[in-house]
Protein backbone atom coordinates (compact mmCIF):
# COMPACT_ATOMS: atom_id res chain seq x y z
CA UNK A 1 0.00 0.00 0.00
CA UNK A 2 0.97 3.20 -0.66
CA UNK A 3 -0.09 6.77 1.39
CA UNK A 4 -0.98 9.91 -1.10
CA UNK A 5 -1.02 13.27 -0.29
CA UNK A 6 -4.13 13.96 2.28
CA UNK A 7 -3.82 10.46 3.34
CA UNK A 8 -5.61 8.75 0.69
CA UNK A 9 -3.71 5.23 0.06
CA UNK A 10 -3.45 2.79 -2.79
CA UNK A 11 -2.48 -0.59 -3.48
CA UNK A 12 -0.66 -1.73 -6.04
CA UNK A 13 -3.58 -2.43 -8.62
CA UNK A 14 -4.56 0.87 -8.29
CA UNK A 15 -1.04 2.48 -8.80
CA UNK A 16 -0.34 0.06 -11.79
CA UNK A 17 -3.87 1.47 -13.33
CA UNK A 18 -2.46 5.08 -13.08
CA UNK A 19 0.94 3.97 -15.08
CA UNK A 20 -1.04 2.75 -17.89
CA UNK A 21 -3.36 5.94 -17.58
CA UNK A 22 -0.10 8.49 -17.61
CA UNK A 23 1.16 6.86 -21.00
CA UNK A 24 -1.96 7.93 -23.02
CA UNK A 25 -2.12 11.79 -21.16
CA UNK A 26 1.01 14.44 -21.07
CA UNK A 27 1.86 17.39 -18.94
CA UNK A 28 -0.84 19.90 -20.16
CA UNK A 29 1.74 23.29 -19.92
CA UNK A 30 4.80 21.69 -21.82
CA UNK A 31 3.23 18.39 -23.93
CA UNK A 32 6.03 16.48 -22.18
CA UNK A 33 5.74 12.64 -20.63
CA UNK A 34 4.63 12.29 -17.23
CA UNK A 35 6.15 9.97 -14.42
CA UNK A 36 4.57 8.21 -11.20
CA UNK A 37 6.24 9.36 -8.67
CA UNK A 38 5.60 8.68 -4.84
CA UNK A 39 3.12 10.89 -3.88
CA UNK A 40 2.64 12.90 -7.39
CA UNK A 41 2.45 12.41 -11.13
CA UNK A 42 5.91 14.36 -12.62
CA UNK A 43 6.31 15.54 -16.25
CA UNK A 44 9.93 14.58 -17.25
CA UNK A 45 10.22 17.48 -19.87
CA UNK A 46 9.18 21.35 -17.77
CA UNK A 47 10.05 19.20 -14.24
CA UNK A 48 6.40 20.44 -12.75
CA UNK A 49 4.94 18.11 -10.18
CA UNK A 50 0.72 17.40 -9.95
CA UNK A 51 -1.13 16.47 -6.87
CA UNK A 52 -2.75 13.24 -6.65
CA UNK A 53 -6.03 13.31 -4.59
CA UNK A 54 -7.77 10.34 -4.21
CA UNK A 55 -5.82 8.40 -6.18
CA UNK A 56 -6.15 10.92 -9.51
CA UNK A 57 -3.73 13.18 -10.73
CA UNK A 58 -4.76 17.09 -10.33
CA UNK A 59 -3.80 18.10 -14.13
CA UNK A 60 -4.13 21.73 -13.56
CA UNK A 61 -1.15 24.36 -14.06
CA UNK A 62 -2.19 26.52 -11.36
CA UNK A 63 -1.82 23.06 -8.71
CA UNK A 64 1.92 22.05 -10.11
CA UNK A 65 5.07 23.01 -8.38
CA UNK A 66 7.57 23.70 -10.16
CA UNK A 67 11.39 22.49 -9.35
CA UNK A 68 13.36 24.61 -7.50
CA UNK A 69 16.46 26.05 -9.19
CA UNK A 70 19.67 25.82 -7.61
Amino acid sequence: MYSFSGGYTVGMQERERIRKVLQMIVCPVCHGRLTLEENSVRCTACGRSYPIEDGIPVLLEARASRPECN
